[in-house]
């Protein structure tokens, strides 16, 4: 599961990410002048450090070293991008050759600022066409104004996880499609107690794990920025539309008090204590490991998938959902810059090391061979978020150059909303859109 810890630290490394341009001095694309076939050491630096990712990363670095003879990789696993934001400052043999990070939302930051190297020069003298190894949306969060700084490894898709015993108590015999059908089956899964609940249909507020403004905000398909590269959330109706109809499931389930009070009570997101895993909520907004982890922690209900709900004006759109992913990049202050490529490339476009590694940590491929290969293990659960992944309409946050901090402030904005601190949505978008702006601005 590589959504975990990277969108936990999500925040965190928005404002740790700050590397300087005149910092990275190294060599820049098809410029790198070190000869990948002599033998040399990569530093490769990632934030997995769970011991079944660490030992997938290592069966795949095994597999390319064996490849590779004269390229020796040393692993360190556990980075934040802050601890990478310092090595790359301090630069030096200890800084890492290559990178893989969690944080989609800094790929505008590493790219704009010059910390990662443009991939384009490498990927065009070594015969690789992207458009036609990655699908359309995971090139979009991997490169920012044209620089492709990082590939895609691994993706993560979007959708809901419910409880079928649930369902079939309540009488309820599918999956909700359209928002309308999901505000009703929430409250024909929620049985009161008191102030509290014995089961909550879902957790709707934005504090509940994956439940954010930017994954429900996905099923309106927004446009976050104008042709003009200013902020859209006043204009397009999709921001307004979400908050409305979120807002309006909370009151539903019985107010954001006691919604957050209740919330109080759950375990923790990444252990057996998970509310859905003990029944606390019967459908939860998730990513494609929640199934694997329930079964991992026995649950003993039976599970089922589905892409989340859209809008009652979208039910045609129905199965997208919002996609983010791990990416891979080479540092710009490398002097091993082709031995380095060689290594990403390997990571991210070849089939078997792909899907060997989506199949060990349950994850979904990043390539469109990866997602079509026999060898990928699929069980009935996992293949709702493959289908999610190949949706033409499913969508993600584009980058920028301020990073992630336009998401973070839309979703503070988006808190205030459901607390019930702003009346007036509309007005509150186009300040917050004006925030926005300036933030990006003087990010530049």
């Amino acid at each position: 599961m590589s959504g975990n810890r990277r969108l936990t630290a999500a925040a965190a490394a928005v404002a740790a990410i700050s590397v300087l341009a005149t910092a990275c001095t190294g060599q820049s694309g098809g410029a790198a002048a070190d000869d990948p076939d002599k033998d040399v050491t990569l530093n490769l630096w990632h934030g997995w450090s769970a011991p079944s990712e660490v030992k997938a990363i290592e069966a795949n670095i095994a597999r390319f070293e064996k490849a590779h003879p004269n390229i020796k990789v040393k692993v360190t696993g556990n980075m934040t991008d802050d601890k990478i934001n310092q090595a790359l400052r301090a630069g030096g043999d200890k800084a890492p050759d290559v990178v893989s990070s969690f944080t989609t939302d800094s790929v505008g930051k590493f790219c704009n600022s010059g910390a990662f190297a443009d991939l384009n020069p490498f990927l065009h003298k070594s015969g690789v066409d992207k458009t036609k190894v990655f699908p359309k949306t995971l090139l979009e969060y991997t490169q920012f104004n044209g620089n492709q700084c990082t590939l895609p490894l691994l993706n993560d898709a979007y959708g809901l996880v419910y409880n079928k015993d649930a369902f079939k108590a309540a009488g309820i015999t599918e999956p909700p499609k359209t928002w309308s059908q999901f505000a009703e089956y929430a409250q024909r899964l929620t049985k009161p107690n008191g102030d509290s609940y014995d089961q909550l249909g879902v957790m709707p507020t934005f504090h509940g794990y994956e439940t954010t403004p930017v994954r429900l905000a996905a099923q309106w398909s927004p446009t976050y920025f104008g042709a003009d590269g200013t902020s859209n959330l006043a204009k397009d109706p999709a921001f307004a539309n979400m908050l409305t109809a979120q807002k309006d499931l909370v009151a539903k389930l019985g107010g954001y008090e006691r919604l957050e009070k209740f919330r109080s009570t759950f375990g923790d997101e990444w252990s057996a204590e998970h509310p859905f895993h003990k029944g606390q909520v019967a459908m939860q907004v998730d990513g494609e490991w929640r199934a694997a982890m329930a079964k991992e922690a026995g649950v003993t209900f039976e599970m089922g998938t589905a892409p989340l709900p859209v809008p009652d004006d979208q039910l045609a759109d129905y199965g997208k959902g919002y996609l983010s992913g791990t990416v891979m990049g080479i540092a710009a202050g490398s002097r091993k810059q082709n031995a380095s490529w060689e290594l990403v490339r390997y990571m991210t476009t070849d089939t078997e090391a792909v899907v060997a590694f989506a199949n060990a940590i349950h994850n979904v491929p990043s390539t469109l061979a990866a997602l079509e290969s026999p060898d990928l293990e699929v069980t009935p659960e996992f293949k709702t978020f493959l289908d999610i992944a190949r949706h033409p309409k499913s969508n993600t946050t584009p980058a920028r150059a301020d990073g992630g901090t336009y998401q973070l402030t839309f979703q503070d904005f988006a808190y205030a909303v459901e607390k019930g601190d702003v009346t007036d949505i509309p007005a509150g978008l186009a300040k917050t859109g004006r925030q926005i702006d300036t933030d990006i601005a003087k990010a530049k």
